[in-house]
């Protein structure tokens, strides 16, 4: 081990060491043992004989100890490694993260341990962590590490379940900083229920407290299983990896250590040594999470085999103009699908608004813009991840065979990372401007359209597009959360709305695409079922639509503008399916059909969702 990896190590295991000790200062309530900043009690080193001052103290050393380090690791990283941008820039980003921590901190000492301050602080002390573990683990591997190497498909996964974790340390920080902790007496269950309601005529306030509780224990169900899915897919086909393997496993016990910790907290009533273990267990979770994700992706690069079908395509990208290039990328995010997308978020947005009265102008709109530039930068990441791992059935289809990748205008790597850097980016922006729920909303929707529709689903069974589909349907549902900060019954419906849009709208597209599909040896609907049956789905699916568009209209209690929209729209949705049906014995004529209904579609769920907003904004301005 070098001098730069040893120290860029200790770094590391002081950052956690400092975590630690912080959830100690904040669980002993010695935060104020030192209430200016950066004297304690006007002295360099307290007198008082009480160890609050000193417990401050201490983590204000290991602080400023961590300083130190990371200065070393700069001067080290352009001593010895001046050539290779990914060791020296990530050190510099380094520096500027450990000083907006020391600016938090002071910030939090003026602001008397608030809760958005302790929450940020956190938040940047374990970004910094991150930061710290790539260092050590980039440092470990040779400056040329890689050709095209092998598959990335696990990476995925354990990038998809260190995000997941850093998201739920989040939501715990957000429930210690509510001092939301014992809202519920009991575990597993709250209040002996899975959905726990908060007590009859309770105000604002508490019915918050039961949100913020619920949604951390929600959170941690639907990690735990992301983490533990992750081990068990290491176990079972990281087994030439061993490096990989082993910290896979070490991330699924630490995690499930920290579930029991987290239990012992309700049973101890939040004593001190619970709540440091639970937060430091958390911490080193994370460590091992992102420390699997970055190892896995460059001894994936490592591992060559530029021969087998993971990794045709792989050469270098034809070189062009850095318009081309910009182009190419701006390909690789579908935006014509985002504009799709976006279209159900902003009516969503409203109709939530109409329940909450006291919102103000400026306030939706900041919302509107932050969720919409997320909203749109998430669906690029999942869209260019999707052409990462569909490259090689791209190649197959004339629809697709000038997409970015077949078209060798990106390498299969950067558009990776691209997808990649582009979801974290969309996550920690819509954690940071609007809130956690609709954050881990996002993170969901990317990890559903990556791993469920296009590793499991799309090559494997003509049911892809009916389950896959959930992951399209999220956008209104994000965008109520971020308005309301829950999920709701005319959010939900209205992501059934977009569930059941989502299969008579691609299947028409399909059977005008078919013979790309049967090139691929995709199982899409037409190619497995037919036509005739494809179309009869079609229609099934069409009626169950406007079924649920007029259950939300009772549901949701909209008006007459809706109503309207809702039955006009409705009914010519159904007779275009029943005359595409009616042809579907036809080749032709149900290929003509199906462009008709292909496009009205798009044109029924803009409309659709502009009633929504049409409507909410006459009968709030009637009222």
């Amino acid at each position: 081990m070098t001098r730069f990896q040893r120290l860029a190590f200790a770094t590391v295991i002081t950052t956690v060491l400092l975590v630690t000790v912080g959830v100690i200062v904040r669980a002993t309530g010695s935060g104020m043992g030192c209430p200016d900043w950066p004297l304690c009690n006007g002295q360099l080193i307290p007198s008082e004989t009480d160890y609050k001052p000193w417990l401050e103290w201490i983590h204000r050393f290991i602080a400023m100890i961590i300083g130190f380090e990371i200065l070393g690791l700069v001067f080290l990283a352009f001593r010895d490694h001046s050539s290779r941008r990914s060791i020296t820039v990530p050190t510099v980003i380094s520096v500027v993260l450990v000083l907006f921590q020391a600016y938090l901190g002071k910030e939090t000492v003026r602001l008397n341990n608030s809760g958005d301050s302790v929450l940020a602080h956190l938040s940047t002390a374990m970004a910094l962590l991150g930061v710290l573990v790539f260092v050590w683990v980039r440092s470990r591997y040779p400056a040329n590490a890689g050709g095209p190497g092998a598959s990335q498909r696990f990476t995925l996964l354990a990038v998809l379940a260190a995000a997941a974790t850093y998201a739920l340390l989040l939501f715990g920080a957000n429930v210690t900083a509510n001092n939301a902790g014992l809202v519920f007496p009991d575990w597993p269950l709250m209040n002996g229920s899975i959905n726990p309601a908060a007590p009859t005529g309770a105000d604002a306030v508490v019915r918050g407290l039961f949100a913020i509780h619920a949604l951390h224990r929600y959170v941690a169900a639907v990690v735990a299983l992301i983490v533990w899915a992750t081990a068990l897919v290491a176990w079972r086909t990281q087994r030439h990896r061993p490096g990989v393997r082993r910290l896979a496993i070490w991330f699924g016990v630490i995690f499930t250590i920290q579930v029991g910790v987290g239990a012992l907290q309700v049973f101890t009533l939040m004593a001190p040594w619970a709540r440091t273990l639970h937060v430091a267990f958390g911490a080193v979770a994370w460590t091992l999470g992102s420390a699997l994700a970055f190892t896995s992706y460059y001894e994936a690069r490592l591992a060559g085999g530029v021969g087998n079908a993971e990794t045709q395509n792989a050469s270098a990208p034809s070189t062009g103009s850095k318009g081309g290039t910009i182009r190419a990328y701006v390909a690789l995010t579908k935006p014509r699908i985002i504009e799709l997308l976006l279209v159900t978020t902003i009516p969503a947005m409203v109709l939530a608004t109409r329940d909450l009265p006291g919102m103000n102008v400026p306030e939706w709109f900041r919302l509107a813009f932050w969720t919409l530039i997320t909203g749109t930068l998430a669906a690029g990441a999942a869209n260019a991840i999707n052409q990462y791992l569909d490259r090689d059935i791209d190649l197959l289809m004339s629809r697709t065979r000038k997409r970015p990748l077949p078209a060798n205008d990106v390498s299969p790597e950067n558009a990776l990372v691209f997808g990649i850097v582009l979801a974290i980016i969309s996550v920690a922006l819509m954690a940071w401007f609007v809130n956690l729920l609709s954050a881990f909303l996002t993170l969901l929707a990317i990890a559903f359209y990556v791993f469920v529709y296009t590793l499991m689903l799309k090559r494997t069974t003509p049911q892809n597009i009916v389950i896959g589909g959930a992951a399209g349907a999220l956008p209104p549902v994000i965008g109520w959360a971020a308005v309301t900060g829950r999920v709701e019954i005319p959010a939900l419906l209205l992501f059934a709305v977009v569930f059941y849009w989502t299969p008579p709208h691609f299947w028409a597209l399909a059977l005008r695409i078919r013979k790309d599909y049967e090139a691929a040896s995709i199982p899409m609907l037409p190619v497995v079922r037919g036509v005739p049956e494809t179309t009869r789905q079609i229609g099934l699916y069409t009626i169950l639509l406007v079924a649920i568009s007029l259950v939300f209209f009772a549901v949701a209690k909209m008006g007459m503008v809706y109503l309207g929209a809702a039955v006009v729209l409705g009914g010519l949705f159904m007779w275009r399916a029943y005359a595409l049906w009616r042809q579907g014995s036809s080749p032709e004529g149900s290929l003509a059909q199906s462009i008709r209904l292909y496009r009205f579609s798009i044109s029924y769920l803009t409309l659709l969702f502009a009633a929504v907003m049409v409507d909410t904004l006459v009968v709030v301005r009637l009222a």
